[in-house]
């Protein structure tokens, strides 16, 4: 048990890691004033936006996986 606790523990501080890193990343003030098109339509800035979302997604469907306590999501009585 105290080896799963360890375990557990870890992979919260991965997510919680990984979701810091995603809020830093976030704050882009590298592309505001970057006028290039991306396929022809896309600002850059926004395809970099959506790669973050899709990013965060991803990121919250691994935390929902590895960390969601077990339990939780059973029926209400």
């Amino acid at each position: 048990m105290i080896k799963l606790y360890g375990v557990i523990r870890m992979r919260k501080f991965c997510i919680w890691s990984l979701v810091a890193i995603l809020l830093v990343l976030h704050q882009d003030n590298w592309f505001w004033t970057d006028g290039k098109l991306v396929f022809g339509f896309m600002p850059v800035g926004l395809l970099y936006h959506a790669v973050i979302s899709l990013a965060a997604a991803c990121l919250w469907f691994a935390a929902i996986l590895l960390i969601w306590p077990p339990g939780v999501d059973g029926e209400a009585s």
